[in-house]
């Protein structure tokens, strides 16, 4: 199966663009779970990429040879063969970015297999979980380090993903890493490592909450009288409408919600009931507490026992 398999590639011309910053890139995925399929196939869709510059490493077979037949990429079973593709050869360097998207447990295995192994010119994009860029700086023995945050709906082109970078990071570099991380949906810079961890919680797990909100609502809808068909497309698209709604209206969602609600009226009514549950004290500990989390992640990160568990 060719790449064009389920793809609606954009036009030739945005590989060939000479402000295309991954134009001549080659991109090693260490790792190749959910999140890295998903960029793989965001690059490709968007034809930033052509299968030919991505590399991925994956230790099961079937994995392999999933990736390779829906993406026509290369996948290896070693680590270090994927992060050896893309350096300097005899016909000139490459620009190269080492994408790590493997489970945190297996971090420290990966820092064995790969430390000095990584040359110059290498980027290392980290997508892990709470692996902080001073740890991975110092055990990979590199230091030209990214910290990325993605969330689910990257995995459709439409996610919010954070990110931020060592000193090392050259100006080229972080045009590579925007239009890598564009092709999930939104990116944004930030200049604190500690705002990784704050967007963790509030962005990365952000679709957590609304996931569990629409799941409220869905079976409100049912006990209502509503099928469970029939209350999840209500719920859905409403969501939906009043993303898109807000996002045009560049209203605060405080004054939309003040456009809807008439005095005495269904929605005063409902809101009283949500202000009375506490709702808004409620997501604001869910989102604290997820920040904790993130913090303590990366605190135990560095100590944590070496883990036998396959790459995500």
């Amino acid at each position: 199966m060719s790449i064009t398999s389920g793809f609606e590639l954009e036009t030739a011309s945005e590989l060939e663009r000479s402000d295309n910053p991954l134009r001549n890139a080659r991109l090693s995925f260490i790792g190749c779970g959910v999140m890295a399929e998903a960029i793989i196939a965001g690059l490709l869709r968007r034809r930033l990429v052509t299968p030919d510059q991505i590399i991925g490493s994956h230790p099961r077979q079937a994995r392999r040879d999933e990736l390779a037949a829906k993406y026509a990429i290369r996948v290896v079973e070693s680590n270090r063969d994927a992060v050896s593709f893309g350096r300097s050869t005899d016909q000139g360097r490459f620009s190269s970015i080492v994408v790590l998207a493997v489970k945190p447990q297996r971090l420290n295995l990966i820092f064995e297999e790969l430390r000095g192994r990584l040359q110059e010119e290498q980027l290392v994009l980290s997508i892990i979980a709470g692996a902080r860029m001073e740890t991975i700086a110092r055990e990979l023995l590199h230091p030209a380090v990214v910290r990325t945050m993605p969330n689910t709906p990257a995995q459709i082109g439409q996610g919010m993903t954070v990110w931020t970078a060592t000193p090392q990071v050259t100006d080229a570099q972080r045009d590579q890493v925007r239009a890598l991380l564009g092709a999930l949906g939104k990116e944004m810079y930030v200049e604190e490592e500690r705002m990784i961890d704050m967007a963790t919680a509030l962005s990365a797990t952000g679709p957590t909450y609304i996931f569990l909100v629409m799941e409220a609502l869905i079976d409100a809808g049912v006990h209502l009288g509503f099928s469970r068909r029939m209350a999840q497309e209500l719920v859905l698209q409403t969501m939906l409408g009043s993303v898109l709604f807000a996002q045009e209206s560049h209203k605060h969602p405080a004054e939309l919600r003040n456009m809807v609600t008439s005095p005495g009226g269904t929605s005063a009514e409902a809101i009283y009931q949500m202000e009375k549950g506490s709702l808004r004290t409620v997501l604001s500990k869910a989102v604290w507490a997820a920040y904790q989390r993130a913090v303590a992640l990366g605190r135990a990160e560095k100590n944590s026992p070496k883990s036998e568990e396959h790459n995500s």
